[in-house]
């Protein structure tokens, strides 16, 4: 295949991030190029959308009906399994409390990757190309990237979407303070006895949240963060054993529980970039954040990069990797990131520590969400989408000067 010599946007990396900012940017009308391996097929884990994503990908033409094998979130539930001196009372989060009718679905990645494959595919403005690149050239005017057998793409944007040991955001020279974990999350699936009721429920456990999430029928999918060496022995063990084990973190909840085909051990980082766009680059997805699997916001925040950089590019649309439009996209991304990746590290760390002040901060914390309404429908729409709490609290405010 011959490629052109330039387009306006390359997007290096074709996970879900990768695609979805192809198909946004396309969707915009520049030129675009999705560069990278098609994403893994055997790949276990499932994704919260939350319903903002939801509507993202719905202007993109992707819609519910083409996520089959989803489960929508209705009621998302945190109970404290720790056996701690300070313990959190159990929190139960509905999202009709928000005049929603769910939080979002629950998506195997392998259907996810499906879909938005197939609508990459069918786009006739993005070019894909599914070699990784081999070497940048970052100059004042424009991003080289070259593949093998020499060939290459010029552009004048680069969006790096190329995972958390990102290629491109090292050639950009952008920084990444970068922790590894003592943590890993094993994920499967697995079938039960009782109903889940379209409730996610997350454990948190002295190794970390061990989280529930909704699939279709009687089923649902796992993300058992522990320790390394834990997680290993769990993944060898055989699949009467863990299911005993499963249900027995559980507090069997869900009844009897059958573990489904395959399963897998993600090690677990925090990784900070900064700034998040530089050198005609500009981070999204893992590229600019990873932190622990809490609360569903990995995926969500990675839309919502992708739904700056749209902006930041529309904005400056002669030249969409110029000096104005990455300083734009870095300031609009400031906020939510710090907010996002510090409140889950934090609410992580306080769990997996033994430090005693931290572990009263996140009890009252949850204690306080739990018995004040107002609190409770602010961070379920904080949770949502950034500002949207600010807003409804303003709305209700507004309301009641006016009675």
């Amino acid at each position: 295949m011959s490629h052109p010599a330039s387009t306006q946007i390359l997007v290096a990396g074709a996970g879900p991030v990768g695609m979805i900012a192809a198909l946004a940017l396309a969707h915009a009308g520049f030129d675009t190029a999705l560069v990278g391996p098609p994403a893994s097929k055997d790949d276990r884990r499932t994704t919260a959308i939350m319903a903002p994503s939801l509507a993202f990908l719905s202007k993109l033409g992707l819609h519910d009906d083409g996520f089959a094998g989803a489960a929508p979130l209705r009621t998302m539930r945190i109970i404290d399994a720790t056996s701690r001196l300070v313990r959190s009372p159990t929190v139960t989060f509905h999202a009709a409390e928000i005049g929603e009718t769910r939080f979002g679905l629950n998506t195997p990645n392998v259907v996810l990757n499906a879909a938005l494959e197939q609508a990459v595919s069918e786009h006739t403005n993005i070019l894909r190309v599914e070699n990784s690149v081999t070497h940048w050239k970052l100059s004042e005017s424009f991003a080289h990237a070259t593949f093998d057998e020499g060939k290459s793409i010029r552009s004048q944007l680069v969006v790096a979407a190329d995972g958390r040991n990102s290629p491109a955001r090292e050639a950009a020279g952008i920084k990444a303070r970068r922790s590894e974990l003592p943590q890993a999350a094993l994920v499967l699936s697995f079938a039960h006895e009782r109903p889940h009721g379209g409730c996610s429920t997350e454990f948190h456990t002295e190794d970390g949240p061990f989280t529930q999430v909704p699939l279709p029928g009687d089923r649902s999918s796992l993300v058992w963060v522990t320790r390394p060496d834990n997680a290993r022995e769990l993944l060898a063990l055989g699949g009467e054993e863990l299911a005993l084990r499963i249900e027995e973190r559980m507090q069997s909840m869900l009844g009897k529980i059958a573990i489904e085909g395959g399963r897998q051990v993600y090690p677990l980082a925090e990784i900070s970039a900064s700034p998040v766009a530089r050198a005609r680059v500009a981070l999204a997805g893992e590229a600019a954040h990873v932190f622990p699997p809490i609360g569903a916001q990995g995926l969500n925040l990675g839309i919502r990069d992708v739904e700056d950089i749209v902006a930041a590019a529309h904005a400056h649309r002669d030249d969409p990797g110029a000096s104005a439009a990455l300083e734009a996209y870095a300031r609009s991304r400031l906020g939510d990131v710090t907010a996002r990746s510090g409140l889950v590290n934090l609410l992580n760390r306080s769990l997996i520590s033994s430090f005693l002040p931290a572990q009263i901060a996140r009890s009252a914390g949850l204690a306080a969400m739990r018995e004040i309404g107002p609190l409770r429908n602010f961070a379920m729409r904080e949770g949502l989408r950034p500002g949207s709490g600010f807003s409804a609290l303003f709305r209700s405010s507004r309301e009641q000067v006016g009675r």
